[in-house]
C-alpha cells in the first residue's frame, strides 16, 4: 500500500436465520464488493453464516455441519479475491462449540480466533451453548489445518505494518478485552465481528467504546455489526459498524442499514503513535501465535489512496466543537498569563498593539487573565508604535479596540528613533533590506521592555506558532517577550479565536475584530502603498493553511515530505496545483531547519495543543540540524 494507507470494510448482510446458503450467498457478494473497491480487509458480524439469533438451534448437528459447508462454498467463491476477510462461524471442536471468526485470504482458511468473554445476562445466554476460548490448537476445518483459539495474530509479510487481531462482540465490553494483549503483542488493527442489540442510547456508547479502545490501544478498530435479518422476537439489530483510528470515528454506518462501511486506515500514524509515547509497552508474550500471509505485488501495486485530510488539522471543523474548543483555549491561555502574574506579583501588563491578528488575540487574552485576577484594565497598557510600514487601518483599529476593551492605549512614533539608529550603523534608509526591517522590530521590542521595567509589568509576547515554525521573526525583536501567550497557538487558529471574541463580544468591538480579520496578515515593515499594506506575509513566506497543515503532519505524526506532499494535494486538490504545493513545502523545511536557533531561546508560554515548539517541553532539536534528507526528498517528487 503507499504511505501507510490501508483501506478497511465493516461489512453488514441482512441474513436470514438458520439460512446458511443465503447468507453465504450475500456474505460473498459483500466481500467481492469491498475487494472491487480497493478494500484489503472486510469484516462482517458475528456469527453471519447461521446468523447470531438461531438459539437452541445451535445444538443441532445439522446446524453446525452446514454452516462448515456454506464457509467452504465462501472460501470457493472468493479464492479469487485478495482480500482479508473475518467472518464469524459457529465451529465445532473436541467436544466443544466455540462462537469464532474464521480469518481467510484467496480460499486458504487462516485462523478461527474464538470469543474469550462468553455474555449470560439480561437478554444474553451464550454459554448455553458456547464454551469460551481455548489456547491456540490446531484442528481440521473446512478440510484445512488451522489454529483455533485466542491470542491469534494474523501478520501481513509484505507490509510490515499490518498485524491483524480479532475480538468478538462481548470481548470489546469486557474488563480486560483481548485486544489489549494482541495490540501489546503488535497488532495494529482489531477486527471485531459483533451482533450488538440495539436498544435507547446504546449507539452512542457503542460509538464512544470503539473510538477510545482505539485510542488506548494506538490502534484502529473495525467494528462489525449484525442488523437486519435477525429475530426480533427479543431483541432488535440496528447494523451499526464502526471504523475508528486512534481515538477518532473515521467512518460509521447509519442504525438500520446494511452493505458497506469502509475507511483508509493510516497504520503507518498508529506506529508512529506507538514509537512516540514511552508509555506503550511493546511485548512477545509466551503463547500467541503468528500466523503469516501476504497480498499479491500487482494488488499492492494497483493501490491508490484516496483518504483526504482537514485543511485545517488545528481546527475542528464542526461549529459547536470548535466554539467549545475556542473558549478552552482562550481560558487555558488567560490561565496561564494569570499564573505568572500572581507568582511574579505584577499587576501591570505592556502589549505591542499593532492592529494586527496576533496582537488582538494576546490583548484578548490579557484582558481576560486580568478579570480573572480581579485586576483594573487600565492595568494593561497597548502601545502602538507607527514606523514606515504603519497604516491607518491598522492605527485606527488598535486604537478602537483598546478603547472598547478599557485599556489603556499609548502612541509611540518610533520613525526618528529608528532614522539615528540607522545614522549610527550607517544603514541607508533607502534599502530595504533586513536591517531596515529587522531595526524597527528591536525599536519596539527595546520600548517595550524598559517601559515594562519602568511599570514593574510583564511584556506579552504575540508571536504565533506559525510563525515560530517559519521562524518569521525578528530575533530579539518580536521573537523576544516576558511572557509569549501564543506561542502554541497557529495561525490559522488564531483566526478562529479572533472570530470567537468578534461573534461573542458586539457592538463596535466586533466591527473592530471583524476588520482586523478582514486586513491582510503583514508586519507592516515596509512603506505602504497609496495608503494600503504592500508587505503581505503570504506572498513571501507562503499561505498559512499549507504550512500549518504541513507543520501538523511534520511534528505531530513524524511523517515525511513526501507523504505530507501526497496528503495536501489530496486535501487541497482544485485550490493549489501540485507544484505550488511542493514549492511552498520546500520553503516550509528549508525554513523549519534554518530557524530553529530562535526557537531555542523562547520565553515561556502556556501549552494549548498537541503540537508545541518549546525547547523545554515538545521539541528539542538543534540548531545546525541538517535539511538535506528532507529537502532531497521532495526534490525527488
Amino acid at each position: 500500500m503507499q504511505d501507510g494507507f490501508f483501506r478497511a470494510a465493516a461489512a453488514t448482510p441482512a441474513v436470514k436465520v438458520a439460512d446458511v446458503e443465503v447468507n453465504a450467498e450475500r456474505i460473498a457478494e459483500l466481500i467481492r464488493e469491498a475487494a472491487g473497491r480497493g478494500c484489503g480487509a472486510v469484516c462482517l458480524p458475528e456469527l453471519a453464516v447461521t446468523a447470531y439469533t438461531c438459539g437452541d438451534l445451535f445444538q443441532s448437528r445439522a446446524l453446525i455441519t452446514a454452516a462448515e459447508r456454506a464457509l467452504e462454498n465462501i472460501l470457493r467463491e472468493t479464492e479469487d479475491l485478495d482480500i482479508l476477510c473475518i467472518l464469524g462461524i459457529p465451529a465445532a471442536a473436541e467436544g466443544a462449540l466455540y462462537n469464532t471468526a474464521a480469518v481467510f485470504q484467496r480460499g486458504r482458511l487462516l485462523g478461527l480466533p474464538a470469543k474469550s468473554f462468553i455474555p449470560n445476562y439480561s437478554e444474553f445466554y451464550e454459554a448455553r451453548y458456547f464454551s469460551p476460548a481455548p489456547e491456540p490448537r490446531e484442528i481440521t476445518f473446512c478440510g484445512q489445518r488451522v489454529w483455533l483459539g485466542k491470542k491469534l495474530l494474523f501478520q501481513c509479510e509484505n507490509i510490515p505494518e499490518l498485524i491483524a487481531g480479532v475480538e468478538i462482540c462481548e470481548d470489546l465490553w469486557g474488563p480486560e478485552p483481548p485486544s489489549a494483549g494482541l495490540a501489546r503483542n503488535g497488532a495494529t488493527v482489531i477486527f471485531n465481528a459483533s451482533c450488538s442489540d440495539e436498544v435507547a442510547g446504546k449507539a452512542q456508547y457503542r460509538r464512544d467504546l470503539a473510538r477510545m479502545w482505539s485510542g488506548h490501544i494506538m490502534g484502529a478498530y473495525v467494528y462489525s455489526d449484525a442488523g437486519p435479518g435477525e429475530s426480533t422476537g427479543d431483541m432488535v439489530f440496528a447494523g451499526h459498524d464502526i471504523i475508528a483510528e486512534n481515538g477518532a470515528v473515521l467512518a460509521e454506518s447509519g442504525l438500520f442499514s446494511t452493505g458497506l462501511t469502509i475507511a483508509e486506515i493510516d497504520l503507518e500514524k498508529l506506529l508512529q503513535e506507538r514509537r512516540r509515547n514511552n508509555t506503550w509497552m511493546s511485548e512477545r508474550d509466551e503463547g500467541y501465535v503468528r500466523i503469516p500471509f501476504e497480498y499479491k505485488r500487482e494488488t499492492l501495486e494497483r493501490f491508490k489512496p484516496e483518504r483526504a485530510f482537514s485543511r485545517q488539522p488545528f481546527v475542528p471543523s464542526d461549529p459547536a466543537t470548535r466554539s467549545e474548543r475556542c473558549q478552552l483555549i482562550l481560558t487555558m491561555q488567560a490561565q496561564g498569563l494569570a499564573t505568572r502574574l500572581r507568582h511574579t506579583g505584577c499587576k501591570n501588563a505592556l502589549i505591542a498593539f499593532s492592529g494586527g491578528l496576533d496582537s488582538t488575540l494576546a490583548a484578548l487574552v490579557t484582558v481576560r487573565a486580568f478579570d480573572i485576577l480581579g485586576l483594573s484594565r487600565k492595568g494593561i497598557l497597548t502601545i502602538s508604535m507607527p514606523c514606515f510600514g504603519t497604516t491607518e487601518r491598522t492605527k485606527r483599529n488598535a486604537e478602537t479596540m483598546a478603547r472598547e476593551l478599557g485599556v489603556d492605549f499609548k502612541e509611540i512614533p518610533i520613525g526618528k528613533t529608528v532614522m539615528s539608529h540607522f545614522e549610527d550603523i550607517g544603514q541607508d534608509p533607502e534599502t530595504y533590506d533586513a536591517a531596515f526591517e529587522n531595526a524597527q522590530a528591536r525599536e519596539r521590542t527595546q520600548v517595550l521592555m524598559d517601559m515594562a521595567n519602568q511599570r514593574n509589568g510583564l511584556m506579552i509576547g504575540t508571536g504565533d506558532l506559525s510563525e515560530l515554525a517559519l521562524g518569521w521573526s525578528t530575533y530579539n525583536g518580536d521573537h523576544m517577550s516576558m511572557y509569549g501567550v501564543n506561542a502554541d497557538v497557529p495561525k490559522t487558529l488564531v483566526r478562529h479565536l479572533v472570530r470567537f471574541e468578534a461573534e461573542r463580544l458586539g457592538g463596535k468591538l466586533s466591527e473592530a475584530l471583524f476588520d482586523v480579520l478582514d486586513t491582510p496578515v503583514s508586519p507592516e515593515l515596509l512603506p505602504p502603498k497609496d495608503g494600503e499594506i504592500s508587505q503581505k506575509t503570504e506572498e513571501l513566506v507562503g499561505p498559512y493553511e499549507l504550512h500549518d497543515f504541513f507543520l501538523y503532519h511534520m511534528l505531530r505524526h513524524g511523517f515525511g515530505p513526501g507523504k505530507i506532499y501526497r496528503m495536501a494535494c489530496r486535501s487541497f486538490g482544485g485550490d493549489y496545483e501540485p507544484e505550488v504545493i511542493k514549492g511552498w513545502l520546500r520553503v516550509f523545511c528549508r525554513r523549519f531547519f534554518a530557524q530553529q536557533f530562535k526557537r531555542s531561546c523562547l520565553p515561556d508560554g502556556p501549552k494549548v495543543g498537541t503540537v508545541s515548539l518549546s525547547p523545554r517541553g515538545d521539541w528539542r532539536m538543534p540548531s545546525d540540524a541538517c535539511s538535506a534528507v528532507w529537502l532531497k526528498e521532495i526534490d525527488e517528487l
